[in-house]
C-alpha cells in the first residue's frame, strides 16, 4: 500500500503542472495538438522514470555527506552535495539525448512536431523538479524512487494530455477574443488545477485514523500508568 499511496499522491496530489506549476515551458507550446502532447509526454514519463532512480543512486552512494564511507573510513567525512544540480543535470541530459535518438529513429514525424522542445526537456524544470522532490522526501529504497519518478511523469503526462484535448476542441468554439491563445489555456490550467486541489484530501483519512489510534493508545498508557501508581501508593511526577 505504502507503493501505491506514493504512486497515487505523485500523479493526483503532487502534480508537477498543477500543483507546483514546474515544466509549463513545454506544457503550454506542446499542448496544440494531442498527438504532439502524447509524444511528448510519453518522452517525460521515460526519462522520469530512468533518471529519479539514477540521480537517487548518485544522492545515496556520492553526493550526500558520508555517502563515500563505502570506499573506505577515510572518506566518511567528504560532502559532495556542492555537484548535486550538476549531476543531477548531466544524468538528464544523456537521457534525453537517448530518447532524441530513438524517436527520431522510429517517429521522424513526431520528432519533426516536437522541434525544439524535445532536446529542452533536458532543461525542463519538471524533471529536475522530480530528482530534487525525490532528495527531499529521502526515500528508503530505489524503489521508492522509482515509483515516484514513474508517478511524477504520468501526472506531467495526463496535465498536457487533457490541456491538449480542450485546446482542439475550443479551437472550433466562440472564445472572446481577448483570451484565445495562451489567455484561455491559463484560465483552462487554473481550473484544472483548482480541480486537482480535491485530491488533496483523497489519501488523508487513514493518516488520520492512524493518529487517532496513536492518541487513544498513549492515553491508555497513561490511566494504565496512574492506575497502577495509585494500587501501590507510588507518586509518578505528571
Amino acid at each position: 500500500m505504502d507503493y501505491l499511496e506514493l504512486f497515487l499522491k505523485s500523479i493526483f496530489i503532487d502534480n508537477m503542472v498543477f500543483a507546483f506549476f514546474l515544466g509549463m515551458c513545454s506544457y503550454l507550446a506542446v499542448s496544440k495538438k494531442v498527438s504532439t502532447a502524447v509524444g511528448l509526454g510519453a518522452a517525460v514519463i521515460f526519462v522520469l522514470a530512468i533518471t529519479v532512480p539514477l540521480n537517487f543512486l548518485l544522492d545515496k552512494y556520492i553526493l550526500r555527506e558520508g555517502a563515500l564511507v563505502w570506499l573506505g573510513p577515510e572518506y566518511a567525512d567528504y560532502d559532495l552535495s556542492f555537484l548535486t544540480f550538476i549531476l543531477f543535470i548531466a544524468t538528464i541530459a544523456t537521457m534525453v539525448q537517448l530518447v532524441e535518438i530513438i524517436v527520431e529513429k522510429f517517429s521522424p514525424s513526431l520528432y519533426n512536431s516536437l522541434g525544439i522542445f524535445l532536446p529542452l526537456i533536458a532543461v525542463n524544470c519538471a524533471i529536475l523538479g522530480g530528482s530534487l522532490f525525490m532528495q527531499q522526501k529521502e526515500f528508503a529504497t530505489i524503489s521508492h524512487a522509482a515509483v515516484y519518478g514513474i508517478g511524477s511523469g504520468i501526472g506531467w503526462f495526463l496535465a498536457i494530455l487533457a490541456i491538449a484535448a480542450i485546446r482542439e476542441k475550443i479551437r472550433y468554439s466562440n472564445v472572446p477574443a481577448p483570451l484565445r491563445g495562451l489567455g484561455i489555456t491559463f484560465i483552462l490550467t487554473g481550473l484544472m488545477a483548482i480541480g486537482f486541489m480535491s485530491f488533496g484530501g483523497m489519501l488523508t483519512g487513514g493518516d488520520e485514523e492512524e493518529t487517532q489510534k496513536e492518541k487513544q493508545t498513549v492515553q491508555v498508557e497513561k490511566n494504565t500508568t496512574k492506575e497502577v501508581a495509585e494500587n501501590t501508593n507510588v507518586s509518578i511526577p505528571k
